[in-house]
């Protein structure tokens, strides 16, 4: 008598497969998270509706460090937002433009941007630009102009508050009960490199803080002076500012000082680091030079798919708060 085959090699009906994989959450494998990632995205549609923050979240972007993935982080995570079903305006205080030209926002000499908004007292609303690959993301541009802001706001009266009064002011910032529901969910601002005037006028404005670091040595360095920067804009301009969020970025899991920087990290800073570690990606890098965010360029990278889990997190833990 020929024994059965084994179970494995077992021709099944269509039931049955269909009832094994009702076990079987496809959606877990990276594979069919990156296709669905990238469908969605092409096809301009949201991954997730994410309960929205019952007033919009105002985040200071800073490390004046440079290099340690600010400006990528902002561009990124404000693009990651909006799939998410937040509504989001970024804020682009540095000079260089950088989250202007990923955001495919022009910013040529002349055009209105955070310079007229913080010398000349233009309204944010006046000078915003929908982003052309997001839906439901805003852009205030920055040009060369606003390297010369800090010379010409040295004898301006309350110079560090300029950025504040404009957010404060602009009809879709507050609360559900006073804005509604076209109100902003967050607001990005993208600080330069250094502990100046304009990165003062940022961490007046804000309430939260985003730290990105480097996962390397190096990162570490420039992080008391920062803090202590921050102690002392809280307690003089800002006393609501905290430092929320710390975004471990350029993460490289085949290095022990990856690893070894990311643990001394979340032992100090604890639940304020961001789960998701941002890994290194050419893609990411990629993205800009086509004026595109890596959400948009390619979203079934690893940086995307890191970004949108980055996100997801700090969505979801702010409407538990």
């Amino acid at each position: 008598m020929t024994p059965p085959p084994p179970a494995s090699s077992q021709v099944r009906t269509a039931a049955q497969l269909a009832e094994a994989a009702a076990d079987f959450d496809d959606d877990l494998t990276p594979l069919a998270r990156a296709a669905q990632a990238t469908v969605l995205v092409r096809a301009g549609i949201p991954q997730e509706h994410l309960a929205r923050p019952s007033e919009t979240r105002v985040f200071v972007v800073a490390n004046q460090k440079g290099g340690v993935g600010k400006t990528t982080s902002t561009v990124n995570l404000a693009a990651a937002m909006t799939q998410l079903g937040q509504k989001v305006l970024v804020i682009d205080l540095d000079p260089q433009g950088n989250a202007s030209t990923a955001l495919n926002i022009d910013h040529h000499q002349g055009t209105p941007s955070t310079y007229e908004l913080l010398v000349d007292g233009l309204a944010i609303a006046d000078i915003a630009q929908p982003c052309p690959d997001a839906a439901g993301l805003w852009v205030v541009p920055a040009t060369i102009d606003l390297a010369g802001a800090e010379i010409e706001l040295v004898s301006v009266v309350a110079r560090e508050q300029r950025l504040k009064k404009a957010i404060d002011a602009h009809p879709r910032i507050g609360t559900a009960e006073k804005v509604g529901e076209d109100r902003f969910d967050y607001v990005f601002i993208d600080c330069p490199p250094s502990l100046g005037l304009l990165t003062l006028n940022a961490l007046v404005a804000g309430a939260e803080m985003m730290i990105p670091i480097q996962a390397e040595y190096y990162a570490l360095e420039g992080l008391g002076q920062l803090l202590k920067t921050v102690d002392m804009v809280r307690a003089h301009l800002n006393p609501d500012l905290a430092v929320s969020t710390i975004l471990l970025t350029m993460y490289d899991a085949r290095t022990r000082l990856a690893a070894g920087v990311a643990q001394e990290v979340r032992d100090h800073f604890g639940d304020q680091v961001v789960k998701t570690a941002i890994p290194r990606s050419v893609r990411v890098s990629e993205a800009p030079s086509y004026g595109q965010t890596v959400m948009t360029y390619d979203p079934g990278s690893p940086g995307a798919l890191s970004y949108l889990e980055a996100a997801r997190e700090i969505v979801t833990k702010g409407s538990l708060q």
